[in-house]
């Protein structure tokens, strides 16, 4: 039963298939699991009656074929990329349908999907803070950071703002997620670049076999322990570049990102780097909801084990 007033917190955090495989080092893995676990006590404390997830896609179920910029799931599964849950997950359909509604009525045209496919950008986060993904309502949201051309940062603030604006009068318990980034180069394809058989992946969807999935995973293992070793071609990290964007995602100055172009984004960031859309979707979400915030846990690394400036946000309405 929802509680009188609408109460919104926020999660925010960097995703990394690498978390699920071999290779980071332990020391590496223990510093972000104890930030990890600070952020689950929070979430825990916090209690949520609904959780809302921005969050990217890396072409597992979002394809070349209909690029949406956005897009609102009214019924979801995990894919089971890397190791996440593969099934279904909790979404209330008509909270989803009216949340769209609400979106539309503020001036952002989103998507609509009744059969969403999300992978680890969605599912990792929902596992590191409940453990079980299916155990609280998700109402996933779906920002495309990866297929170019890409919208302007300021639309993805201005989608948070109408998502806040309707969590604003559910009388809930709310917490919202943003998941990915920060500063990442990893070797996704482009169309320019994929040869055939990725082509026929990242455009049409074509079914990926177990083979080619474990083909995959050490493909990703091989190029980050190049990248950590300083022996790769990918981009570097950009620590001063991701603690810019903590600052003033802390200090709640989100229009002063809309002057980011995607050029200096790619530059500063990396290609992946366009996955902060969902962190200022998440906090433009907060400050509408709740018109002011305060963030408290704190928590950045540059991992190159995990080609990621890794970062951890929570926050609370003031």
């Amino acid at each position: 039963m929802g509680t009188s007033t609408t109460e919104v917190a926020l999660c925010c955090m960097s995703h990394s298939p690498l978390l699920n495989l071999p290779g980071p080092s332990q020391e590496l893995l223990d510093d972000i699991g104890t930030a990890i676990a600070d952020a689950r006590d929070f979430v825990t404390a916090f209690d949520p009656e609904l959780v809302v997830i921005f969050s990217p896609d890396h072409y597992n179920g979002f394809f070349y074929r209909l690029m949406p910029p956005f897009c609102i799931g009214t019924s979801a599964r995990g894919v089971g990329d890397f190791g996440t849950h593969a099934g279904p997950l909790d979404v209330p359909e008509s909270t989803a349908n009216d949340c769209a509604s609400a979106v539309w009525e503020a001036g952002v045209d989103v998507a609509i999907s009744a059969s969403m496919d999300v992978d680890h950008g969605t599912v990792q986060p929902l596992e590191k803070l409940f453990g079980d993904p299916t155990s609280r309502p998700v109402l996933p949201i779906f920002i495309n950071s990866v297929a170019t051309p890409l919208g302007p940062l300021k639309r993805s603030r201005m989608l948070g703002a109408a998502v806040g604006g309707f969590l604003a009068g559910l009388g809930k318990r709310v917490l919202v997620i943003g998941s990915g980034g920060l500063s990442h180069d990893p070797p996704v394809p482009t169309l320019a670049t994929a040869p055939p058989a990725a082509l026929e992946r990242i455009v049409h969807g074509a079914p990926i076999s177990t083979e080619a999935r474990m083909a995959r995973q050490a493909a990703v293992i091989d190029a980050a322990q190049q990248f950590a070793r300083g022996e790769s071609r990918l981009q570097p990290l950009n620590p001063v570049w991701d603690q810019t964007l903590l600052e003033i995602l802390d200090e709640g100055w989100l229009t002063d990102l809309d002057g980011w172009s995607n050029p200096f984004i790619a530059r500063e960031g990396g290609n992946s780097g366009h996955e902060i859309r969902t962190w200022v979707a998440a906090f433009a979400a907060l400050q509408a909801a709740a018109g002011g915030y305060r963030t408290e846990q704190r928590f950045y690394r540059a991992a190159p084990d995990l080609i990621a400036g890794f970062a951890i946000r929570t926050a609370v309405a003031v």
